[in-house]
């Protein structure tokens, strides 16, 4: 049967997808075009958070946001989807049924693949969120894992908040670009999974500054890169632009706009204030990002100067959450649970009090917040669904994470970190050399590729560098008495002479 271009598919028959009313081939070019500018936030999440980590794992923090998107994507293609927004037999207030190894070769299939691939954009942004917070002392292995089962995390509060027949959905909650379902379901999980992990070695130690960026300039570029592709983010979940909806995408690019400049200012403001008048970098990128994860909820349901105080409020809770982590001695090498976190409990709240009534989609079901007439209710659903997401993501990261931990280990060991995870897992960069008396010193240095050469490499590195902390020095004592006991062990059953010993000793110190 041949399509028209007039046809088009009920908000029922997409899943609950978007604003209600019919979507139209039009509205999936609209939706099409935006989910592959959402796709280039992953190259601004990859720049903004290697040039906020050290030198020594930049190409690493990469490859993992290459991960999310590769493992993430092929489990959110294969069930991921079909959690959130199936509709066969079985689907109920919790979870979606069906549409799993998404597939179709009916009349539907561009309106099909377009809603997927938006919410794929979506979901690997949910799990992008984490990678930061994790940064600097996961194993990539154990972040593939992670990248697979983190899915979970993301599906079902999507199928809750966005399914046509999700529990909060049906109690009337609006989240109209994710400022929950994608940035707090994150936060959470990044919360979780930093204070799992502990601190970098050395990074709360008594004296101790955080560690400088590694490329300020390239943290900035990232910002930019994430900004454009806000605009998609929140203007394309209009899912459309007939009817109303063009209206609606143009009402929250300014929004959107108005409220990262009310963010940024704030951020600016207090950083020359905590730094006397000094105009710190974190604080500005993480100032602005934040007011973009505020104004997400709300973002076609506000007036612009709504929009202003929103992200000022975003901005500020967005740097204070940071600092109550940092007083925590919660490790988040990015500021990824302050931005993702913090932005997204505001922008729900803030639903429940800025947002006014929709007549265009019906985008907030007939309520109101609170300065527009509507009570408490709004705001009161809200609430429980910020409840909801941050137990839900809490509990199921942690699950994930136990579980990878007992099974393969989920933080590097000490001397991986040290070294920096560039080196010992990408082989990337030069292998130090720390014996100045050494034969080799002005000699090229070539990759080592025998396992036994590089274990020696790396106990060298332990006895060699006199700057590192003192948790360090206790590893690499304890580790240096557990090797000269082995030695003296077999030394002695093999009846080895004494001067063997002590020789064998000094070999050993120097490995």
């Amino acid at each position: 049967m041949e399509v028209s271009n007039n046809s088009s598919l009920s908000y029922e028959q997409t899943g609950g997808l978007g604003p209600s009313g019919p979507i139209t081939w039009d509205d999936a070019t609209w939706i099409l075009t935006s989910s592959f500018i959402i796709f280039t936030m992953q190259s601004g999440f990859g720049l903004l958070e290697a040039g906020s980590v050290s030198g020594k794992n930049e190409v690493n923090i990469m490859m993992k946001n290459v991960v999310d998107v590769v493992f993430g994507g092929v489990t959110y293609w294969a069930f991921g989807y079909g959690f959130s927004f199936g509709q066969d037999e079985g689907s109920n207030p919790f979870c979606g049924f069906g549409s799993f190894f998404v597939d179709t070769h009916g009349d539907d299939m561009g309106l099909v693949y377009s809603t997927f691939v938006f919410q794929l954009s979506f979901a690997t942004t949910a799990t992008t969120v984490v990678s930061g917070a994790m940064a600097e002392r996961t194993k990539l292995m154990a972040y593939m894992i992670f990248s697979v089962f983190n899915t979970v995390v993301y599906c079902f509060p999507a199928h809750w908040v966005w399914g046509h027949n999700g529990f909060l959905r049906d109690l009337g909650v609006v989240d109209f670009a994710g400022a929950g379902v994608v940035h707090l379901v994150g936060g959470a999980s990044s919360l979780v999974a930093a204070a799992f992990l502990k601190p970098r070695i050395g990074r709360f130690d008594e004296g101790k500054t955080a560690p400088p960026m590694n490329n300020p300039a390239g943290a900035i570029v990232g910002m930019f890169m994430l900004w454009w592709g806000w605009l998609a983010f929140n203007c394309g979940s209009t899912f459309g632009i007939s009817g109303g909806k063009w209206k609606l995408a143009a009402k929250s690019a300014v929004t959107t706009l108005i409220s990262s400049f009310s963010g940024g200012i704030v951020g600016i403001g207090l950083s020359f204030v905590v730094y006397k008048k000094k105009y710190d970098v974190a604080y500005m990128i993480n100032s602005v990002l934040g007011a973009l994860v505020s104004i997400t909820a709300c973002c076609a349901l506000v007036r612009p100067w709504e929009a202003l105080v929103i992200g000022m409020v975003g901005g500020f809770c967005t740097i204070f959450v940071i600092k109550i982590t940092e007083i925590a001695k919660i490790d988040d090498p990015v500021g990824a649970i302050g931005v993702h976190g913090g932005g997204g409990l505001w922008g729900l709240i803030a639903v429940g009090i800025f947002a006014a009534e929709d007549s265009l989609e019906q985008l907030t079901y007939g309520r109101a917040g609170l300065t527009h007439g509507g009570g408490f209710y709004l705001l009161g659903v809200q609430t429980l669904c910020i409840v909801c997401e941050v137990f839900w993501s809490g509990l199921v990261t942690f699950i994930i994470l136990f579980a990878i931990d007992k099974i393969i280990g989920l933080r590097m060991s000490a001397e991986d970190e040290l070294l920096g995870s560039d080196l010992v897992e990408h082989n990337v960069g030069e292998w130090p050399n720390t014996n100045s008396d050494s034969k080799e010193e002005n000699e090229p240095k070539e990759k080592i590729e025998d396992s036994d050469k590089l274990e020696n490499r790396r106990h060298s590195l332990l006895i060699g560098d006199s700057g590192w902390s003192k948790a360090t020095r206790l590893y690499r004592d304890k580790r240096n008495k557990v090797r000269i006991s082995s030695i003296k062990e077999q030394l002695q059953s093999s009846s080895t002479s004494e001067t063997s010993t002590n020789r064998t000793l000094q070999v050993s110190l120097h490995l």
